[in-house]
């Protein structure tokens, strides 16, 4: 089976987030859940969108949606670790913002997943993706 490969790009991280893994996190096979690590990350890049004076409902005027998700599994957590959340967001394209996660177990900074998300910029009332705009760009860019 070929397993994906998501390279966090380091020199973009502009926030950290501690988190904690709660006893509903769990799945059936006592480890933090798929699900679970999805919340965890959409926490931390509200967190970390929020650091930068900008919300996932109004992101320059404009509301985002999740395009795609990407995660790769290094280790395995469980109730109680504590967790960091990094959060990446390099450059974003003229069409769409790339946010990268990292969950990291404090207590020995082994990385738990990894996850590429692309979020792109839509207009509400007609329900079609939009160009992000130049001042989001700048924002994002000067956030990093």
């Amino acid at each position: 089976m070929e397993r994906i490969k998501i390279d966090f790009p380091e020199a973009e991280i502009c926030h950290r987030h501690p988190l904690a893994v709660r006893i509903t996190d769990m799945n059936y096979g006592r480890h933090l859940g798929h699900d679970a690590v999805i919340s965890l990350m959409h926490e931390a890049r509200v967190q970390a969108l929020a650091s930068l004076g900008l919300s996932e409902g109004d992101m320059a005027g404009y509301p985002c949606v999740a395009a795609d998700l990407a995660i790769q599994y290094q280790s395995e957590s469980r109730w109680p670790d504590a967790l960091v959340a990094e959060t990446a967001i390099p450059e974003p394209s003229r069409k769409a913002i790339s946010v990268y996660h990292r969950l990291r177990r404090e207590s020995d900074g082994r990385s738990v997943a990894t996850a590429r998300l692309t979020l792109m910029l839509v207009d509400p009332e007609a329900g079609r993706p939009v160009p992000v705009p130049d001042a989001l760009i700048e924002r994002l860019t000067r956030g990093s």
